[in-house]
């Protein structure tokens, strides 16, 4: 700041010593904001001003955009030398080091006239590494824990279905139920937890929830498609601490950010094999301070196996407001509904006979699904930050159909189908306020955050209608008989306080404790028929009870995180965190006749922890090694026994099992080996990567009979996946190799029997290998995509269902084609 020098005479001649000490102590605060500023320019290689662009400091995990005039202000804390980075799509990125406060700077960025794919990847591989999940993130901490993201659009896969082997590639140690349904759901577990629809992980969608019900049915029937995405983050099991309790820890979708321009369109069509046709179509833009990003996403096809059509509809928009450079609001909304016809599973006899046959033509499963968000977000002038959301949910799902649990059984066409139906409203709101502060010269932040979340869930079952067609209604008047009867609601409340905060012991050295106090009250009120009958068929007990089943309880989880950078891009980190998962209710009164569960099933509780190293070795590998431990009390599973009834049927009896552990190796490396041998060449990119986790397990203790010391299900020891992917100038290309090794499904470790033409929800599932290939090319506004999932034609399955979609075994898809057109506007 330049203070110009005052006329002789302006103050009284008799001014005193104490007047001069006056003004001096109201001018040193404004002297040292003014030191404090950085300000600067930032040009095009002709002296062009450039707006809109990214300004993003690397030392404090900021950033900014310049004006319409180019320019840029930044206000630091204190003084000190701070670590830039300057961005603008179609521009070279600048990194600019060591800038003192009190500086004023012009940055020159020089346009790309030739911007080929390789060279916007490389770019995007520059921010990414830039902006991968820091210590803190907008109001979240995240120091200590093991984080993962996926930057979408780093991936040559086929994103039109969601292909979860190659969308998740680089997550270490997930666990796949994969479906043919063109991808309208999301299941994946890791570390012995069960992948069905993602239910042992906190799923959101920009930060909020998108479950039926994230205490009483937190199971995931809507996945963000795959093209509307910009990254997925993945945080483990400490994430309990700040996301929720349980085990797997927290997946958050985050759609992209709207375009710079006014308007910009995008759409893509993809055909592929079995009838396979999608269409994504987004519109994005920005206007002065009003941005937004929509999208409509169709889907339909036939799947691979026969009775498998489907169809889908989504709609998603995102409206934002920027008030001022502090206060921002953010509106979502998202519609999605499907319908989809259910093959039903097969015994490991007709799995080996024939994987893609299906004796199931009356089956169907229908979801829709609408989801609203309104975040306002506020940056306080004392380096503090805030953020409200407020989100709520009003979903059904809906099933009806054969379910024997002689799975070789024909279907027969007039008789009584079983119909279940869930409707889902619930509301929510949560809070985080995160501050900033120093002790000496290192920086440390506090996180305090509460949610409250209500719902009101309905779950029906009954007698279903004697045709084959898409019909959910009831037929109790043609059944009034029906054994598998039951009407219950589910009114549950939560209210959850947390706070985290980093101790900054040194400049490498972090501590980060935390806390999570959980009130839950959940409670199903309705009621069951209770229905017996003769050898003849005559009813002799029709009896209906009534529950009123109350949980109520309060509990804290802690959690410590520990974080040493002993150097410039390297991090060993480590946590230990405590976990806790409601028993859903949802689950305990559907009544499916190959599986049964103990009536007196009660929560889990347990702890998880991580142990690693990560970081970068110069800008060609990037690398994370870990070991981990996850340990269950009262873990709830499922084991093989005759129906506690007392009838002769063999089911799957599902209770708190026991004393469980699950631990592992876990390891992600990523080899630029375009940098290593090929540098000069800016237009040729060339890495590969490795997936490799090694994990074992086993129960500790269980009063079940024949159950101690066998392995936890859904653990295969080895989880491997390893690709490459080569790139010149617009086309790219990738190959993708998955290996899992065999793994259990249910706690007495069946072992497989060929040969069984029954059942078929008993043994393991094998052993599996498969092979994926992806490759793009682009031509101004156009891109071709096209690929082969399943090169080498294996006959696989990742499932044994016991309920719908089966029961029995789900086969994968074999052999698909598919080729999609882009065109953005």
């Amino acid at each position: 700041m330049k203070v110009s020098n005052t006329k002789p005479g302006f103050y009284p001649l008799m001014m005193t010593l104490k007047d001069f000490s006056l003004i001096l102590l109201l001018l040193i605060p404004l002297l040292t904001f003014s030191q404090n500023k950085i300000t600067g320019v930032v040009t095009d290689g002709t002296g062009k001003k450039l707006a809109k662009v990214e300004v993003y400091n690397k030392s404090t995990n900021t950033k900014t955009f310049t004006d319409v005039n180019g320019t840029f202000e930044i206000n630091e804390k204190k003084s000190g030398s701070y670590d830039f980075v300057f961005f603008k799509e179609g521009y070279t990125i600048i990194e600019q080091n060591s800038i003192t406060t009190g500086s004023t700077i012009t940055i020159t960025l020089n346009k790309i006239n030739n911007l080929t794919e390789v060279i916007i990847k490389k770019q995007n591989e520059k921010l990414f590494a830039l902006h991968k999940l820091k210590d803190i993130e907008g109001t979240a901490i995240y120091a200590g824990k093991k984080t993962e993201v996926i930057s979408v659009d780093k991936l040559t896969a086929n994103k039109a279905t969601n292909n979860t082997r190659q969308i998740f590639a680089q997550v270490v140690g997930l666990t796949i139920n994969e479906s043919s349904d063109g991808g309208l759901q999301l299941s994946i577990g890791g570390r012995g937890l069960d992948p069905n629809r993602t239910s042992n992980f906190n799923t959101r969608q920009n930060g909020y929830d998108i479950s039926a019900d994230v205490l009483g049915y937190p199971e995931s029937y809507y996945a963000t498609p795959t093209e509307a995405l910009e990254e997925i983050q993945i945080v483990r099991g400490a994430a309990s601490l700040q996301y929720g309790t349980q085990f797997g820890g927290l997946v958050n979708f985050k759609t992209k950010t709207p375009s710079k321009k006014t308007i910009e369109l995008t759409t893509r069509n993809t055909i592929g094999s079995y009838g396979l046709f999608t269409n994504f179509t987004s519109l994005s833009g920005t206007k002065d301070k009003f941005s937004y990003y929509t999208y409509f996403n169709y889907k339909k096809g036939n799947g691979f196996r026969p009775n498998s059509d489907f169809e889908s509809k989504n709609y998603f928009a995102n409206l934002n407001y920027q008030f001022n450079e502090t206060t921002s609001l953010h509106l979502d909304y998202t519609h999605f509904n499907y319908l989809a016809q259910q093959a039903g599973g097969l015994t490991d006899a007709m799995f080996n006979e024939d994987p893609r046959q299906s004796n199931r033509t009356r089956n169907w499963f229908a979801v829709n699904w609408n989801l609203f968000a309104l975040r306002l977000e506020h940056k306080f002038k004392n380096n503090a930050d805030f953020s409200l959301q407020l989100f709520g949910l009003d979903a059904s799902r809906k099933t009806v159909g054969y379910r024997s649990n002689r799975v070789s059984n024909p279907d027969t066409e007039g008789t009584v189908r079983d119909l279940i139906a869930g409707d889902f409203v619930n509301w929510g709101a949560e809070a985080r306020y995160l501050k900033r502060y120093s002790i000496g010269e290192n920086s440390s932040a506090f996180l305090i955050g509460a949610k409250y979340y209500q719902s009101r869930n309905t779950g029906l079952q009954g007698p279903g209608s004697t045709g084959s067609d898409a019909n959910f209604n009831l037929a109790t008047s043609e059944f009034p008989h029906y054994a598998n009867q039951s009407n219950y609601t589910f009114p549950n409340l939560n209210v959850a306080v947390f706070g985290e905060n980093i101790f900054k012991i040194n400049a490498n050295f972090s501590i980060t404790p935390g806390f999570r106090f959980e009130k839950i009250r959940t409670q199903a009120e309705g009621s069951y028929r209770k229905i017996n009958l003769d050898l003849a068929g005559n009813v002799i007990l029709d009896d209906e009870q009534f529950e009123n089943n109350i949980k109520d309880r309060n509990f804290v989880l802690l959690g410590v995180g520990l974080s040493y950078k002993p150097q410039n891009q390297i991090e060993i980190y480590g946590n230990v965190s405590q976990n806790y998962r409601s028993v859903t209710f949802n689950d305990i009164r559907t009544i499916s006749p190959s599986q049964v569960i103990d009536s007196n099933i009660s929560d889990e509780k347990g702890f998880t922890s991580d142990i690693g190293i990560r970081g970068q070795l110069g800008n060609k590998v990037t690398f994370d090694a870990s070991i981990y431990g996850l340990y269950y009390n009262d873990k709830i599973g499922e084991y093989e026994t005759r129906n506690p009834n007392g009838s002769a049927a063999v089911v799957r009896y599902r209770s708190n099992i026991g004393t469980a552990v699950t631990y592992g190796f876990e390891t992600m490396f990523d080899w630029s080996l375009s940098k290593t041998f090929f540098q000069e060449n800016e237009n040729f990119i060339w890495n590969a990567f490795s997936n490799i986790a090694v994990t074992d397990s086993q129960y500790l203790k269980s009063d079940a009979p024949n159950i101690e010391g066998n392995k936890v299900e859904f653990v295969p020891l080895f989880n491997i996946k390893t690709g490459t992917g080569i790139g010149y100038k617009n086309f790219m290309t990738s190959l993708q190799f998955t290996y899992v090794s065999s793994q259990f499904t249910e706690a007495n470790n069946s072992k497989t029997d060929n040969n069984d033409n029954t059942y078929g929800i008993f043994g393991e599932i094998p052993a599996y290998y498969v092979a994926d290939v992806s490759a793009s090319y682009k031509w101004k506004n156009w891109k071709l995509e096209a690929g082969v999932t399943n090169l080498t034609n294996n006959s696989y399955f990742t499932r044994r269902a016991t309920g719908y979609p089966g029961p029995g075994i789900i086969p994968s898809d074999n052999r698909s084609f598919y080729t999609t057109l882009e065109f953005v506007f």
